[in-house]
């Protein structure tokens, strides 16, 4: 294993230590979401995206917009580890006056690109960061993740058929395949498959990974940048598994929302330690 994979799994543990420490603290919050998504945020923050903590506006900077904000502690916690803000904040999470409340709130927290919290928004707002930067000349990415469950939003497909007419090539869409939403299994509330198909018929440029293999991350976002020029949006479909890293979290719906207590935070960190793929 190379040594960039190694620092990027660790970068990963560390990041699931202080999402679990935080929603601990705080007792409220959302793990399950925030848990998948640790994989991929870490590629983002760590290797792929141009940004500069000491400079979150910068004007070239990469954007990133976390559309299913209720998982905002995983933003949360890559944005203190990368030094946006002093890491001890992570300990007012949800508090009244914290800077860290249930969504993300760019007029509040450093390195957020935009609020969210409303499920189906991000997408549109990332078409229209597209737009904007293409006609500016300004050749950064935007990022946008999205819940499987957040898709069912007839808004998601609005803006991808947008962003598929103005051959948006700066904009990639990271579908958080979990398969679980807020009250149960997405395949039990709204069948969305074939994923992959869909994102295709709206002109989309589709990549397949799994979303907890560094490994594969890299790969994917490597092989992502042939299409920079392709005149298409891209979607990953980051194949994910709800509340991944800790054995009592995975795959259960009731941990979409719900906080460890003090038992279950000793035993969630024990078992956070990664692996090959």
């Amino acid at each position: 294993m190379n040594n960039k994979v190694m620092y990027l799994e660790e970068k990963a543990r560390e990041l699931r230590t202080t999402i679990l420490t935080m929603i601990h603290g705080a007792e409220s919050g959302h793990p399950g979401g925030s848990l998948s998504a640790a994989d991929y945020v870490t590629v983002l923050y760590y290797d792929e995206m141009n940004i500069d903590p000491t400079n979150p506006k910068m004007e070239n900077r990469d954007r990133f917009i976390l559309s299913k904000g209720h998982s905002c502690p995983v933003l949360y916690s890559v944005l203190a580890q990368k030094g946006y803000f002093d890491y001890d904040i992570i300990y007012t999470l949800r508090k009244f006056g914290s800077i860290l409340q249930g969504h993300p709130d760019m007029n509040k927290v450093p390195g957020i690109d935009m609020t969210t919290g409303s499920l189906g928004q991000g997408l549109s707002v990332g078409v229209g960061m597209g737009i904007g930067l293409k006609r500016s000349g300004n050749n950064a990415r935007v990022f946008v993740a999205l819940g499987d469950g957040e898709i069912n939003e007839g808004q998601i497909w609005e803006a991808a058929a947008c962003a598929a007419k103005y051959k948006l090539d700066n904009l990639v869409a990271i579908v958080d395949y979990n398969g679980i939403q807020n009250d149960s299994f997405t395949k039990e509330i709204m069948p969305m498959e074939d994923i992959e198909a869909k994102w295709r018929a709206f002109g989309w440029e589709v990549i397949t990974c799994d979303g907890h293999c560094i490994k594969d991350l890299l790969k994917t976002f490597d092989y992502m940048k042939r299409f920079r020029h392709g005149e298409k949006p891209i979607c990953i479909v980051a194949n994910t598994v709800k509340g991944k890293g800790v054995s009592f979290m995975e795959h259960v719906p009731g941990w979409h929302g719900v906080a460890p207590n003090d038992a279950e935070l000793a035993k969630a960190l024990e078992e956070i330690n990664g692996g090959d793929c």
